[in-house]
């Protein structure tokens, strides 16, 4: 089976070796000079300041999106989503030592938008998150979307992989985890996984004691520019 045939029978799949060991110690370093600066408003900290996410990465650390391009991301994305594909969200997770967190099983349904309080029959659930607009979006847009989740630290049992339900991203945006028997997604360091939003996944806490970080930059993709009902991106770039 092909990897694109495994994407859309299962929601998910783990491409290796997206990042070679001088790549991903390129990507930690480039990193470590971000969070250096006076750039990074949108850090996620414990309340002793342990960093464990960010938001707003496509703004606030552009320099990513040239890491990005030294890698075969985008002709992955393009091979599913199409030639219209842009790039609209950029995250980042760790899970420090004894600063771990955990997640229920959940779909990722919301987007980041311009504004969020226009009159709307399909967005819904209006919030924001670090001051930027979002909705929940309907189902077929999500359908539209990918999700690239690459990982600059081996993903193992202690340090709270990620748990999939295969094939769940056909069941709509309800989420039911009877009867599917969960996936751990296990990887190297440099690899990618690639998940439709609504497939449903959720992971644990990190096991007491080790020393593993789980850290993961979470890129967000859409096959379209334009949104209906007058919706607009809060980023899209073009790949």
């Amino acid at each position: 089976m092909s990897w694109q045939a495994y994407l859309t029978e299962r929601g998910y799949v783990l491409v290796p070796g997206i990042l070679n060991p001088t790549q991903c110690a390129n990507w930690l370093s480039s990193w470590e000079c971000f969070l250096n600066s006076e750039r990074p408003s949108t850090i996620l900290r414990t309340a002793d300041g342990t960093i464990y996410g960010a938001r707003n990465l496509l703004r606030d650390w552009p320099e990513i999106r040239d890491l990005l391009e030294e890698t075969s991301v985008f002709s992955l994305v393009r091979e599913i989503l199409g030639p219209q594909a842009g790039l609209v969200r950029i995250l980042f997770f760790d899970k420090p030592p004894e600063q771990s967190w955990a997640l229920p099983w959940h779909k990722d349904l919301n987007i980041s938008v311009r504004k969020n309080d226009r009159p709307s029959s399909q967005f819904i659930h209006p919030t924001f998150k670090h001051g930027v607009p979002h909705v929940e979006a309907p189902q077929s847009l999500l359908e539209r979307m990918l999700t690239v989740r690459l990982h600059l630290d081996p993903s193992t049992e202690t340090n709270g992989p990620l748990r999939v339900l295969p094939g769940s991203h056909q069941s709509s945006k309800s989420i039911d985890s009877s009867g599917v028997a969960p996936e751990t997604i296990l990887s190297n360091a440099g690899d990618a996984l690639l998940m439709r939003p609504l497939l449903t996944h959720s992971s644990g806490d990190s096991q007491a004691g080790t020393k593993e970080h789980r850290r993961i930059f979470h890129f967000e993709f859409a096959g379209m520019r334009e949104l209906p009902e007058g919706f607009e991106w809060w980023d899209f770039v073009r790949i």
